[in-house]
């Protein structure tokens, strides 16, 4: 079994990204108590999210399924227990007994224990500093053949900055819209807007309560476009121009942290 997350590569600069949701795995005692299917697993997680972070100087990717640890929940919702946790899907047997759930929450705990060393080795080294919290989202929940969602209330790529001081960030987030807006995306521009579908969850919450005054968290929800959210078959010359638009938007961020820091020293 591979370890709940790994931290892929620690380089010197100020920017880090998370892939969260993009990890399959689960512990053998738990999958003995699923009933969901593995194909219903993988729609609901963050495939092809781990290839993205490697815009950043620092790497981080949960290889856990978030059916069995969703690190973006807070800590009494990381397991998924009712139905309505899981977009209606039953996921147990039964409720799993007390010592799995504990030996999950252990996963949990270690993670932002270790999430916290290594932000706060970034807010040393840089004062502030910028995550990129990579996710997808589906958009044909109806079915493979069905009518997609309203794309005007689905964008391409929905920012999530409500969990964030927008006045301290202003230009941090101005700069990634704009770059990310104006990207030469195999020919078009891409729908990027922000707080529409989705606005951050736990994980930008608990990074932006410690470390108030030095990290943004932009939360990154791509709707699933470039592949098929039933089959998990994907584009990859779409995958890639993703990648490369969100790399397009770090010149411009670091360059506004170095404004920022010109500013407070």
């Amino acid at each position: 079994m591979n370890p709940c997350w790994v931290l892929e590569r620690v380089g010197n600069g100020a920017i880090a990204a998370v892939a969260l949701h993009d990890g399959h795995d689960v512990r053998q005692e738990v999958a003995d108590l699923m009933v969901i299917s593995e194909a219903d697993r993988w729609r609901e997680e963050d495939p092809f999210t781990a290839a993205w972070t490697t815009i950043a100087d620092t790497q981080i990717v949960v290889k856990r399924s978030r059916f069995e640890l969703d690190l973006n929940r807070p800590r009494e919702k990381a397991v998924y227990i009712d139905p309505r946790d899981a977009w209606g899907l039953e996921v147990w047997q039964s409720v799993p007994p007390a010592e799995i759930l504990t030996r999950s929450l252990a996963e949990y705990d270690t993670f932002y224990a270790n999430l916290e060393r290594i932000f706060r080795d970034l807010e040393r080294r840089h004062g502030r500093f910028v995550v990129f919290e990579l996710h997808t989202y589906n958009h044909r929940r109806l079915g493979r053949d069905a009518e997609p969602a309203d794309p005007r209330y689905n964008p391409e790529i929905n920012l999530g900055t409500a969990t964030l001081d927008r006045d301290r960030w202003h230009s941090i987030i101005q700069s990634f819209l704009s770059d990310l807006r104006n990207f030469d995306f195999l020919g078009r521009q891409l729908d990027v807007r922000e707080n529409v579908k989705f606005y951050g969850g736990h994980f930008p919450t608990w990074v932006h309560q410690k470390f108030p005054d030095s990290a943004c968290v932009l939360s990154i929800e791509v709707k699933k476009f470039f592949m098929d959210e039933w089959t998990n078959e994907v584009d990859l010359e779409q995958l890639e121009a993703i990648r490369h638009a969100l790399q397009s938007t770090v010149p411009g961020i670091l360059k506004q942290l170095a404004v920022e820091t010109r500013r407070k020293y």
